[in-house]
Order: C-alpha cells, then structure tokens, then sequence
C-alpha cells in the first residue's frame, strides 16, 4: 500500500496547497477574530464514507501551526457512519480557519476516492478480480489519489512510465504490431519486467500469446469478449494459465460484476481517481 506520508513530497503538498489558498493572509479571519482566541473544531462525517486522507489533513494544521493538538477517534479505512465526530483540533482561532478548507478539500476527496473503490471492491466479492487504479489522476497529487484507492481496498497499478512495460495502442501502431511491440520490449527491458500489452481484439489476444506477453490488457471489450479471450488462453496454455488478464474501458458499477465473473484477474478503472465524488463532511469550529 501506498502511503502518502513516507514521500517527502507532502509537506510541499501541503505548503503550496496553503499558500494557494491562505496567499498573503486570511483577511476575513484577522478582522474578525482576535489574535490569540483559542477555538476547538470538530470534523463531522455528513454521509456514510470511508475515511481516508485524515494525516494529510493533519500535515496541513501542523504546517500552519506544530502546537495545535489534533484528536482522532477514526482512523483511514474506517467506515464512518452520518454524524460521526472523528477527529478534533484545538488552537488558535486563525490558525483552524486559515486551514480548514485545505483540509476538508483533501479529506473530501480522498475519501470519495477510497469511498467509490470500496464500493467497486464489494461489487466484485468472492470472485478473484482485483480492482486496481491508472495513471488517470490530478498532477502532483497521484500518490495521495493511489494511495485512497490503496484505503478503499483497491490495488495500485503503475505510479508512473519508469515502473512498469505497458505497451498501448500508440506503441503497437508506432512498432508495426503487437508481436514487434513486444519483441522490442523484450529485448529493451530487464529480466525482471513483465510485459504488459494492450489488446483489442480476439486476433490480438492470439498474437500477444503468441509473442509471449506475460500481461494482456483487454481494452474496451464486452464480458462476452473477455469469456472468448480468457478461453484463447487456457487452450494456449493448457496446463496452467501463466498469462494475466486485465480488463478496462466502459466498465461502471452497473457491469463490473459481469467483468469480474468472465473470468479477468485484474480490472482497472480510471473513474475511481478522476471522476470520485467528493464526499460530505463538515468542520464546526467554536470557542474553546
């Protein structure tokens, strides 16, 4: 699993995210509220949510202020029911206000995020189908994104172009085929890659076998295309299935269940980082 918090890069998520939105200064909040008021917010589940994203919510007070005292009773991956009170920050007045819409906008969405894979997840129980993520995420905040699917129960696919082989549809039309694609591949990358190529047809499928990929990517193909594709290579690799199956494109909620029983190891949907809903969740802030 990812961890947002083990890349150095979220303290400088944290400080730009700040200063885009603090800029010079909270100026509502300096002329209504006096300096040095102590103040107690409360964050309030308003739907049902997993929660996800609470220590980078954390990073953004403490950058504002290292002496605020932050209390949770939630951690990330719990599921939290409408009303729940799960974390609470007391200190200075400006400091909670200056920070409060930094922070809900990364518990928001990230939890939307790990809030629509889980739901994924349950649609495809007690199959072996592993939801897994894209490169389909917001620049700069993958790992954080990746790491909301990680909570929700889903699996991280590449974090980006030097983790992995994935050969698409540009790279097969750019080499001349789906064998010299990854022959080329084969030849350029360590004995430690797998080669991961996409296919879109059933004649595709019967190439790349060919060629000896180790992963075929079952691009925008219906479950009754995934059952004849998952047939192909059980009667090319009759004693044991070597070859992994992953498939992508116009899945949803509705239809994920029918990928998954066609037999597909894998399925990644780009919609759980770039199209998750944020999630509803309030922070009261009041006199201490």
């Amino acid at each position: 699993m990812i961890n947002p918090l083990d890349f150095p890069l979220i303290d400088d998520i944290a400080a730009g995210s700040l200063a885009e939105d603090v800029g010079r200064g909270d100026v509502t909040s300096r002329a209504t509220v006096k300096t040095g008021q102590l103040a107690r917010g409360n964050f309030m589940a308003k739907q049902e949510l997993v929660l996800a994203g609470l220590e980078v919510s954390d990073a953004v007070f403490m950058h504002l202020d290292p002496h605020l005292q932050i209390e949770s009773t939630a951690g990330d991956g719990d599921v939290l029911q409408e009303g729940k009170v799960f974390a609470r920050v007391v200190g200075e007045a400006q400091m909670l206000l200056a920070a409060e819409r930094v922070a809900l906008n990364f518990l928001q969405h990230l939890s939307g995020i790990a809030t629509l894979t889980r739901k994924y997840v349950e649609a495809v129980a007690g199959t072996k189908a592993k939801i897994v993520d894209t490169r389909k995420t917001a620049p700069g905040l993958r790992a954080l994104q990746k790491y909301a699917v990680s909570i929700g129960g889903g699996h991280n696919h590449r974090m980006g172009l030097d983790d992995g082989v994935l050969i698409k549809d540009n790279h097969i039309a750019l080499a001349g085929g789906v064998a010299e694609a990854v022959r080329r591949a084969k030849e350029a990358a360590g004995h430690l890659h797998k080669i991961e190529v996409e296919v879109a047809t059933l004649d595709q499928v019967k190439e790349a076998l060919q060629a000896k990929a180790d992963i075929l990517l079952l691009d925008n193909m219906t479950p009754e295309m995934i059952r004849q594709a998952v047939q192909i290579v059980v009667e090319h690799e009759p004693d044991e299935r070597r070859t992994l199956l992953e498939a992508s494109g116009g899945i949803t909620l509705a239809n994920v269940r029918a990928y998954a029983e066609a037999g597909v190891d894998m399925i990644s949907i780009g919609a759980i980082t770039h199209s998750a809903p944020a999630v509803d969740i309030s922070f009261k802030i009041k006199p201490a």
